[in-house]
């Protein structure tokens, strides 16, 4: 009998102590944290002139788009980004491809950053025109990246504003039509004469092409290497916005 009031008497004690430690029911794991809204882009047609969007995609993964929009003048459109699909990124480019015609999926053929015979979507590598390049990144706490390139043509002004930013964030390029300052040697005219593109004779060097798009558009890239050149402003960065408005502006 004393054994058991000795017995009985330690296990109210032990009871007692973990009572005293506060030892909870287990609470349930929380649940898992959900991945950030896909950014989007909205394209602005302010180039007097229908437009097709192409892009492509660097190959690291990241998903080729298609149902990409045509724009008449002063249309808008908006993508979303799948920068959430598997690899966690999306890295690439949008142009604005001009004087398209024949029949999608023949002949579709375009003067301006051709890329294939779809209106939609782009199956081989454009022709060079102005970019407007991307870099998002679910892993970089930087990112995205953005930047206007007219490093291998400049065919339209193109500019990258970011959309609901909570910190300000830089706007990318410029509004102003830089066919007029072309060197001659480098404009490529249309059947009627009109200017419509710009070609880059090196994209790798400076030449008389790039120090006129740097000196008129420094915030666009002019060569390959000139976000190496100390105090260049074409390479930007928006942690905060949910996504940007990419703006064709006039071109002639």
């Amino acid at each position: 009998m004393r054994k058991r009031r000795i017995r009985g008497a330690l296990v109210g004690l032990v009871l007692a102590a973990v009572a005293g430690l506060g030892v909870a029911a287990a609470e349930p794991a929380p649940a898992p944290a959900t991945a950030a809204a896909d950014h989007t882009v909205t394209f602005v047609n302010r180039s007097g002139e229908t437009l097709w969007i192409g892009s492509l995609v660097n190959a690291d993964g990241s998903v080729n788009l298609t149902n990409l929009p045509t724009l008449q003048p002063g249309q808008s459109a908006t993508v979303t980004i799948p920068e959430n699909s598997p690899p966690g990124h999306w890295r690439g480019k949008f142009f604005a491809r001009q004087g398209c015609t024949g029949t999608p999926g023949r002949d579709f053929h375009c003067e301006v950053g051709d890329c294939g015979p779809y209106p939609d979507r782009c199956v081989t590598g454009e022709q060079p025109a102005s970019l407007a390049e991307f870099n998002f990144d679910t892993k970089d706490g930087l990112a995205p990246w953005y930047n206007v390139s007219y490093v291998n043509a400049f065919s339209l002004p193109i500019t990258i504003e970011p959309v609901n930013a909570t910190v300000p964030c830089g706007s990318a390029g410029c509004t102003e039509n830089l066919l007029p300052y072309c060197p001659p040697e480098n404009l490529q005219r249309r059947a009627d004469g009109s200017p419509v593109n710009c070609i880059n004779p090196n994209r790798d060097a400076k030449t008389p092409y790039s120090n006129m798009i740097q000196s008129r558009c420094p915030k666009a890239y002019a060569w390959s290497r000139q976000d190496h050149e100390p105090g260049n402003q074409v390479v930007y960065q928006c942690h905060s916005c949910s996504g940007f408005t990419v703006t064709f502006h006039g071109g002639r």
